[in-house]
């Protein structure tokens, strides 16, 4: 029986349908495959590490003098700060590295005698480390000279380069972190591809010995910086 226009048309357009079906339904196969593929990552940590000295010393000196009378106190707190200056002078400091910062004058009564304190606070700012750490080193030279150093005076020791270190830190970190996803990607039997997404920590700077006293720093830092980086795999 044989089949009218109509028939063969209705057929015709079955058949396309369903090899439209078949390739569609291939291609999305094939699609999920290589989204699945592309999804593939590891994320791993780089580390990178240097040791650096510090470039700036800064040395926050406090002390005070104590009497009955306020031209008597004076008196003691403008010897101190001469000799002070002697100090770091015989050690070869040029005068603008020592500069006041400030002053504090106490009185109170006790037993009804007038009570003053003047307090003297100066700054020693250098570039030139090793001359700091004699400064530091011979310290007790003031207290032969009548200058008695109050609590919380201390050096303390500055690595101001940090923009210097920073790209190739990153670059080490960065080669660091894709050494760890190239042994992960053996490990799973695959490869590793190029970088996803990528985040940098925040670069550190402590003592490159461990913790200080709290009264004392070190001029040598150690500068660590971790990255995370996630990679592709193949």
């Amino acid at each position: 029986m044989g089949l009218d226009l109509r028939d063969k048309v209705l057929l015709g357009c079955a058949g396309l349908l369903a090899g439209g079906m078949v390739s569609g339904g291939y291609l999305l196969g094939d699609g999920l495959k290589r989204a699945k593929a592309a999804d593939r990552s590891v994320t791993v940590r780089g580390l990178a590490e240097r040791d650096v000295t510090a470039d700036l010393a800064t040395w926050s000196i406090s002390y005070s003098a104590t009497g009955f009378d306020l031209p008597t106190v004076r008196a003691e707190i403008d010897n101190n700060t001469k000799e002070l200056k002697a100090y770091f002078a015989g050690l070869g400091f040029p005068v603008q590295a020592l500069a006041p910062t400030g002053a504090g004058v106490n009185q109170y009564i006790n037993n009804g005698v007038n009570t003053i304190t003047i307090t003297q606070r100066m700054l020693l700012r250098t570039n030139d480390i090793a001359k700091a750490q004699r400064a530091v080193a011979q310290q007790f030279d003031l207290v032969r000279r009548g200058v008695t150093l109050q609590e919380g005076s201390g050096m303390r020791y500055s690595f101001t380069k940090l923009n210097d270190v920073k790209p190739p830190m990153v670059a080490a970190a960065t080669k660091d972190a894709r050494a760890a996803a190239e042994q992960f990607a053996r490990d799973s039997g695959a490869s590793v591809g190029g970088i996803k997404s990528a985040t940098q920590g925040y670069f550190s700077i402590d003592a490159r010995d461990g913790e200080t006293d709290g009264a004392s720093d070190t001029p040598y830092k150690k500068v660590r910086v971790v990255t995370t980086v996630d990679f592709y795999l193949n």
